[in-house]
């Protein structure tokens, strides 16, 4: 066993983790909000990463600028599928709302293949100069995955727990009835919670394209794995996402380095082993808790 290889298959399992912990925490925020599961998650990322193709490759400016842009329309593409299909939807049923996510994904889907093609795309990378340490040749872009992850993860931690739109998001995750008594704009509350979603996965976007070339069909595959992390972690818990997402993406990494054929397989594995024997996850929310 070459170790160096296994090291640096495990690192880039590790940044992939972080694209599915980004992926993970956007179908928990919009499942503390509203209960339902968001079959458009994966392809908020999808969106973002082509939103930054038009605006490096096609527009030539800068980087920054591509991550702002990526962002801000996946974000509002959270906002529109909230404001103009969820919340009009004159069935309250859980089913029926997770189906019009089903229904949001393939739109935008569609609405990608027709802007951008079909052919898939990658971004160029944010550091061209790989390090080497010794025989160990650390890729720079798996660095700005991991820190970039990590300080979201960090300002979320702190936006929920120190401003007052975070409180809001969390007693309307708690108890919207009871937040609405007490004053809290329930259902901008739940558009800000979609956004938040769009724009998680706007960011992921960005991240993972210089590194997975993406297709417009790409969402299905990214977004089943983000919310396999999801599950794993405990559905809805913002310590689990993360906890989640790294470790599928480590295990996805020693797949890789084992038998890199069933690599993809492994999502569906353990989704499969998680729900039949620990449905709620590593994680799992104390009774009452939200984010």
């Amino acid at each position: 066993m070459d170790l160096v290889i296994l090291a640096q298959f495990l690192l880039a399992g590790l940044s992939s983790g972080a694209i599915y912990a980004l992926i993970a925490l956007g179908f928990g925020v919009v499942h503390n909000a509203t209960g339902i599961v968001n079959f458009a998650q994966g392809d908020f990322v999808v969106l973002g990463a082509f939103v930054a193709y038009s605006i490096l490759v096609s527009w030539g400016l800068p980087y920054w600028l591509a991550f702002l842009g990526a962002v801000s329309l996946a974000a509002l593409a959270g906002v529109l599928l909230e404001r103009l299909a969820l919340a009009p939807a004159r069935s309250r049923e859980i089913l029926i709302l997770v189906f019009i996510t089903v229904g949001a994904s393939i739109f935008l889907r569609g609405l990608i293949k027709e802007i951008w093609g079909k052919r898939p795309f990658s971004l160029p990378p944010i550091s061209t100069q790989d390090l080497a340490l010794g025989s160990f040749v650390f890729d720079p872009q798996y660095g700005w995955i991991l820190g970039v992850t990590l300080s979201a993860f960090f300002l979320l931690h702190l936006f929920f727990r120190y401003t007052l739109w975070g409180k809001a998001m969390r007693a309307v995750a708690l108890d919207a009835q009871t937040a609405a008594l007490m004053g809290i704009p329930v259902p901008w509350v739940v558009a800000a919670s979609f956004a938040l979603a769009g724009a998680l996965g706007g960011l992921a976007g960005v991240l993972v394209a210089p590194v997975w070339p993406l297709g417009f069909e790409s969402g299905v595959l990214i977004g089943l794995k983000g919310f396999t992390a999801a599950i794993l972690g405990g559905y809805g818990s913002f310590p689990g996402a993360l906890l989640g997402g790294l470790l599928l993406g480590l295990l996805e990494g020693g797949a890789a380095y084992f038998a890199s054929a069933y690599k993809n397989i492994l999502a569906y594995v353990i989704l499969l082993v998680v729900l039949l024997i620990r449905p709620e996850g590593l994680l799992p929310l104390a009774r009452g808790q939200r984010l």
